[in-house]
């Protein structure tokens, strides 16, 4: 049974249909667009007051055999080798249930390839991204994408990894090389206090591929 990839790209707002429909040439054929922040590592933007745009953030599963030739044709028509024109990633899915491409699927898959990249993911309350952003750029990254959520489920189960769920949530993504994951991690933890209660989390993911990151 094939194996799947999940595919995420971060462009300018109003191009997320663009990448759909290119994204379409290559066997990909739905996938889910949500609206995010982008918080750049540049003291020229910051001084300008724009070091913060909206975004469009698109995820796409993909079969895997198809992923590679996939990401690496979006990124080349959408341009993502210059500057702030997006980035694309990509890692593997250990499992999935549902309808993917059109096929409805239930799969594990091998796990992800060896890459130089990682992406952190951290939770934490609504108003606290930018404090995550500005740890981690400490530790050498270069910037993240900062997107609402709202924690859910049921009344007898209101927290997750010891969060309550019901406030606002903000979900920070950062890609960055491997050498530099550690040091991000540990100046993310000691700025939000991650080992207490309640203050978040934190997730790290493989990245299989990755483009138009500078």
């Amino acid at each position: 049974m094939a194996g799947f990839d999940l595919i995420c790209c971060v462009v300018k707002m109003g191009e997320a249909s663009k990448v759909m429909k290119v994204a379409g040439k290559y066997g990909v054929k739905n996938g889910v667009i949500s609206i995010g922040r982008g918080a750049a590592r540049s003291r020229i933007l910051e001084f300008l007051k724009i070091d913060e745009v909206r975004k469009e953030i698109i995820y796409m599963m993909v079969e895997t055999e198809l992923a590679s030739e996939a990401i690496k044709g979006i990124s080349e028509e959408m341009s993502f080798a210059k500057p702030d024109h997006g980035i694309a990633f990509s890692y593997s899915v250990s499992e999935f249930m549902g309808s993917a491409n059109g096929v409805d699927e239930k799969v594990k898959v091998k796990e992800g390839k060896n890459s130089m990249y990682k992406a952190i993911y951290v939770v934490v309350d609504k108003g606290n991204a930018n404090s995550v952003i500005e740890a981690a750029n400490k530790a050498g990254a270069r910037g993240g994408t900062v997107v609402n959520a709202r924690g859910s489920g049921t009344h007898e189960a209101q927290k997750l990894f010891s969060i309550e769920i019901e406030p606002e949530k903000e979900k920070v993504f950062i890609i960055a090389k491997n050498e530099l994951k550690d040091d991000i991690i540990e100046a993310i933890k000691n700025e939000m206090k991650i080992d207490e209660p309640g203050n978040g989390i934190i997730f790290v993911l493989d990245v299989n591929e990755a483009y138009g990151l500078q």
